[in-house]
């Protein structure tokens, strides 16, 4: 049995799978936002409630806002920020008295749509979250790439490309940065960007309702968001040419960026035709989850 763990900047959900993908429990609690301690107690007692239903220990998964750095084995870029230089890799084998991996959250999202999802069958998948934050995970023929300095896929802090009037330099970032994908895509970023044009304090699901209900605000803040999207996934298809680009995370609940994002990246994409496809998660917008429980088959 596996136990897979999201540790968001929201909530933290926890799944157990069996040796063929079939799920046998999920559970969700809120994330103690901004307390370290309390997190790692969270996380230790989601464990320990999913190994009490389920009566039988489990290897554990966890995918996180963030990488451990392979030099200090810290935490680093987190939008969790309470995480950033903190020994999670180090306290949570420790407090659960076990072996523990760990992955960014994105590569957990596209290895779960890569193994048994959307992208099931495809040799190179593209996972993007658009959450709370904004990241991307890259799996080839079924295995996750971390790359040499374990940030491979790590879109969302590049400048956004090919800045238009207002967008230069941009929102400053918890990174340290201005003009970051992330302050463009995030589910925030798209509710700030319909506060700013004059429609009020409102989620971005909040949004996207809006706009199928007539507000024009909100449309134009949605359009303005898809030609976003459309141009910082055609700087992706340019570098890695993926088979299938997969969207998770809550804003990837929104209908129409799978028919307007395709439609708009044309112009950002160095070829004639392009193949690839941007798809909805077959495993819904925390699929993630389940790539954390999935990392002990890599």
């Amino acid at each position: 049995m596996r136990i897979g763990i999201d540790l968001g900047g929201t909530k933290i959900e926890g799944i157990a799978i069996d040796a063929g993908g079939g799920e046998r429990l999920r559970r969700r609690i809120a994330a103690p936002r901004g307390d370290y301690q309390r997190t790692l107690d969270a996380v230790v007692g989601l464990v320990r409630d999913i190994e009490r239903e389920i009566g039988e220990r489990a290897t554990v998964g966890v995918g996180i806002p963030g990488t451990i750095s392979p030099s200090t084995g810290l935490v680093r870029n987190a939008n969790s920020t309470w995480l950033i230089g903190r020994p999670l890799a180090d306290d949570l084998p420790r407090l659960l008295d076990r072996q523990v991996r760990f992955a960014n959250d994105a590569n957990c999202f596209a290895l779960s749509e890569a193994s048994d999802g959307a992208a099931a069958g495809a040799a190179v998948v593209f996972g993007v979250i658009v959450g709370t934050g904004c990241g991307g995970g890259v799996v080839v023929r079924g295995e996750v790439l971390a790359g040499a300095n374990g940030v491979a896929g790590e879109w969302g802090h590049n400048p956004m490309p090919a800045p238009r009037e207002g967008e230069w330099p941009g929102p400053p970032c918890y990174c340290g940065r201005r003009g970051c994908i992330e302050q463009f895509l995030s589910g925030p970023a798209l509710a700030r960007d319909y506060r700013d044009a004059g429609g009020g304090a409102v989620t971005a699901a909040d949004v996207a309702a809006r706009a199928s209900s007539g507000d024009a605000i909100a449309d134009a803040a949605l359009a303005r968001y898809e030609e976003r999207m459309a141009r910082a996934l055609g700087g992706v298809i340019n570098l890695l040419d993926p088979d299938v680009v997969v969207l998770g995370g809550g804003v990837s609940n929104i209908d129409r960026l799978y028919t307007r994002v395709p439609q708009l990246w044309a112009p950002y994409v160095f070829s004639d035709r392009i193949e690839t496809r941007l798809v909805r998660p077959r495993h819904g917008d925390s699929s993630g989850v389940r790539g954390a429980a999935w990392l002990w088959d890599q």
